[in-house]
């Protein structure tokens, strides 16, 4: 693994204070602060906030692929992985709760500001849409494989949404073990009908 630059280090400080502060309210002072540098040092590396935040948005992609990747290493069947992505909201429930879902904030927030970027971010949502999607048609649901992964998508964002809304931890426990129960079911009621078309 390489050692870390000055410039990551900038970048790794920024996509935590854009999740917990929101992009607009950080300031170039904010991160050089974190980062510990001097401001002539950071211009050095960034000009604009929308340079960080590019950069931000590609960090953010580059981990939400390894993550995924790892995911198809440890989970042995497609149930195994999909249920990965439904555990996250328990895996990060103390953010979530205080401060929302990290890639439903800044979309929302950059979708806001009428933000040239929105798009880009919005490719975080594709990428694991697009990863759901391929998850479901390997159990063989290939039919409503986008729809069920739209639904998994829609319902993690409403769960991050409410549980930092009411400031409600015990909810997401609730909740992933509904998207749990959900997901078994489809399951069996994808596999009861395809016995009887055969």
């Amino acid at each position: 693994m390489k050692n870390k630059t000055t410039r990551d280090h900038i970048v790794e400080a920024a996509d935590q204070l854009f999740y917990r502060q929101g992009f607009e309210h950080t300031s170039f002072s904010d991160i050089a602060e974190t980062v510990h540098i001097s401001r002539g040092n950071f211009y050095y590396h960034f000009k604009t906030k929308d340079e960080i935040l590019d950069a931000v948005i590609t960090l953010r992609i580059a981990n939400k692929k390894a993550m995924l990747d790892q995911w198809k290493l440890d989970g042995r069947q497609p149930l195994d992985r999909i249920r990965s992505f439904i555990h996250i909201l328990i895996a990060n429930r103390t953010d979530i709760k205080r401060y929302g879902c990290p890639l439903g904030t800044l979309s929302t927030e950059l979708s806001k500001l009428n933000h040239a970027s929105q798009a880009d971010a919005t490719k975080l949502f594709t990428l694991f849409r697009t990863w759901l999607r391929q998850q479901f048609i390997l159990l063989g649901l290939e039919k409503d494989a986008d729809t069920f992964a739209m639904h998994l998508l829609a319902r993690s964002q409403g769960v991050a949404t409410l549980a930092s809304a009411f400031d409600d931890e015990e909810f997401i426990n609730q909740e992933v073990d509904q998207m749990y129960h959900w997901l078994n079911s489809s399951i069996e009621t994808a596999a009861s009908e395809s016995s009887i078309h055969n």
